[in-house]
């Protein structure tokens, strides 16, 4: 049976939160929406200008504002320093709360040496090997597999059709998404004396940290010797790729389609924009707080924080075609300048 629709009163909505409110504070909150599909049971939020027209043609219910906005509404709102954050938090609240029920699915597939606590919650079809562990209030989905050692933290959720191969960790709390992989053989090859590659044994794991996400179809995969391992808090989005042995730092972001090569280093609170990636001719470290824009390629260290970019802007073909056999030339137009100089 679906969950029904969660329904807060507004002051209680707001000391949830523990933000201060103005108006009905009896104002019934069925949801949450954008300002310009919200209802009066909405709850919205407006967080820049470039949104005010939105605002002050909305008809939410009410509205998540700084307080220096306030008189650009003029009905209920709740009152925040960071009204996108807010609003994220406000989310939560309105989830469709369904949680399995505990228990081993009669369809599901579970090793004798495995332990599955009685809190947890296996799915239909689910299949769980031996010596894996499934921790306190976690749940496995319909069609999930967790290999052989490998571990669930408590109330982490594993989504249908997800697999964790053998020997990955997860910490508490954490979520993968269906179709994800982590565990599969790292590529590790190497050319035999006949040029044909011959294979590396990946004989590491997966370690994942507390309150981990990992997006649908996103491969992390295990180390040849060592560990892969993703730190506390990490968010990383669908069709990533993170390669073996690995290491990211707590509470960093990888958004979608982004690829790393293995053995590579991520700090801490650094954010990899779409479409981005890590690779070079050694392996690759970044600092703490390295934000790498949108499609940038970084294929050496970063030891300073900051913001990196490395995108070709877009154009017209016949002028991208121009510019781009320009660059094959800089060196050349380089040496020209320096001997010029030097006249």
């Amino acid at each position: 049976m679906a969950a029904r629709p969660q329904t807060f009163r507004l002051d209680a909505l707001a000391s949830a939160l523990a933000l201060e409110f103005e108006g009905d504070g009896e104002l019934p909150i069925t949801g949450i929406a954008s300002l310009a599909d919200a209802g009066p049971q909405d709850l919205s939020h407006y967080s820049s200008r470039s949104y005010l027209d939105a605002l002050q043609s909305s008809q939410a219910g009410a509205v998540i504002l700084k307080p220096d906005d306030r008189a650009l509404r003029s009905g209920p709102v709740l009152l925040a320093a960071n009204p996108y954050l807010a609003y994220a938090r406000a989310s939560q609240h309105f989830l469709d709360a369904n949680p399995p029920e505990p228990g081993v699915h009669s369809s599901a597939v579970v090793a004798a040496s495995a332990h599955i606590d009685a809190s947890a919650a296996i799915g239909p079809l689910a299949v769980v090997e031996g010596d894996a562990r499934v921790e306190a209030g976690a749940s496995i989905g319909a069609g999930a597999f967790v290999g052989p050692a490998c571990v669930v933290g408590p109330n982490s959720d594993v989504r249908p059709r997800a697999v964790l191969d053998r020997d990955v960790v997860l910490g508490a709390r954490c979520v993968i998404h269906s179709g994800a992989v982590l565990g599969a053989e790292g590529f590790g090859f190497t050319p035999d004396e006949r040029g044909q590659w011959q294979g590396i044994a990946q004989l590491g794991g997966v370690r994942l940290g507390d309150d981990v996400s990992v997006g649908a179809g996103t491969c992390i995969d295990r180390g040849a010797l060592g560990d892969t391992v993703i730190g506390n808090g990490v968010k990383i989005d669908n069709l990533c790729q993170i390669g073996h042995n690995c290491q990211v730092g707590d509470h960093t972001l990888i958004c979608g389609c982004v690829g790393v090569v293995g053995s590579t280093v991520i700090g801490k609170h650094c954010v990899m924009a779409g479409g981005s990636g890590i690779g070079g001719d050694q392996p690759v470290t970044l600092c703490d707080q390295v934000v790498v824009s949108a499609m940038t390629l970084i294929s050496q260290s970063v030891d300073t924080p900051g913001v990196y970019s490395g995108a070709t802007l877009h154009a017209p073909h016949g002028e991208w075609k121009r510019n781009a056999l320009r660059q094959r030339q800089l060196h050349q137009m380089h040496q020209r300048l320096r001997r010029l100089e030097r006249s």
